[in-house]
């Protein structure tokens, strides 16, 4: 399941393991046989590479150990699991955080006159309580979160906006991203994705369950 609330490490604490530290799971793994696969198919592996890093993927423990076997492979921003913490810097331009990455107890954003979208659906919270600092000028700051999530948006907003069209939380003691910071002539918005129409038999059921209901 794709749920921050299941997949909970620690934050700064020095008894707390770092993001390289944190314990892989199996869809961790997934990815990373995935990306290994592909190599593989196109001659950045040889097969006994290829086996010999499955093996090791098999085995390993920590995402650190994961990211070994794709950091030759792929780009920073494009490996299948991302334990680089650094805050987000966007001017004049775009940039995205996505995918298998971890977020860390404290995370910040800068943008000036720029779009920056940091997509939490499949991210890990070191911490079941993240604040998002941001620093926005004439910029866009957009969170795409998974159910479950409560939202906390104490932001200073100077002819600037803040959107929470996050669903409430049902559990009070759920993860929690706190955005924080100063928006000046910017805007902030949380959203959950959108769930897929239902259509045919689906849709007809769906009806059939409200009007029982």
């Amino acid at each position: 399941m794709n749920r921050i609330s299941d997949l909970l490490g620690p934050g700064d604490d020095p008894a707390v393991p770092r993001p390289h530290e944190l314990r892989a799971a199996d869809v961790d793994r997934e990815r990373v046989i995935e990306v290994l696969r592909e190599a593989v198919a196109d001659g950045r592996l040889t097969p006994a590479e290829h086996e010999e890093r499955v093996e090791h993927c098999y085995r390993a423990r920590t995402l650190g150990e994961l990211g070994a076997l794709t950091a030759d492979l792929l780009a920073p921003d494009q490996q299948p699991v991302q334990t680089d913490v650094r805050p987000v810097v966007a001017f004049f331009g775009s940039e995205e955080r996505k995918g298998r990455w971890v977020v860390p107890p404290r995370y910040t954003a800068t943008a000036a006159f720029a779009n920056v979208t940091l997509d939490m659906r499949e991210a890990l919270l070191q911490t079941g309580h993240a604040r998002l600092h941001v620093n926005a000028l004439f910029a866009t700051i957009t969170l795409i979160v998974p159910e479950g999530v409560r939202i906390l948006m104490p932001a200073n907003a100077v002819l600037g906006s803040k959107s929470n069209n996050v669903p409430p939380a049902g559990a009070e003691n759920g993860p929690v991203i706190e955005i924080t910071g100063t928006l000046v002539c910017s805007g902030v918005t949380a959203k959950s994705p959108k769930r897929p129409k239902l259509r045919g038999f689906a849709a007809r059921r769906a009806r059939r369950q409200l009007r029982d209901n």
